[in-house]
């Protein structure tokens, strides 16, 4: 099985500038440090500037970037991961 593409999407926030990008794979093996079989990418980039990033970089397993802080993040699935980081954009939309 090759990898699939699930979804890839770019929308510009209001006022122009911020950007939410998605990015999620199907792949045929779980990476290394994740239990299941997607690799994803969230971002929310301010003025060219990633401000926010959900991701599961091989090895370091799932995780989140808020500013230079980098957090563990417990996937339950891809519902709840798209809901999760939709929410961290809202309550970051709601301190600008």
């Amino acid at each position: 099985m090759k990898a699939t593409l699930l979804l890839r999407d770019k929308q510009v926030l209001s006022g122009g500038d911020a950007v939410v990008e998605l990015v999620i794979w199907q792949v045929p093996r779980m990476l290394p440090g994740s239990l299941h079989r997607f690799k994803y990418r969230l971002a929310l980039v301010v003025n060219g500037e990633c401000v926010l990033r959900y991701d599961n970089e091989a090895g370091k397993g799932d995780h989140k970037h808020v500013g230079e802080r980098e957090v563990p993040y417990a996937f339950t699935d891809l519902d709840q991961l798209l809901r999760d980081f939709r929410a961290d954009v809202t309550a970051w939309r709601a301190k600008q």
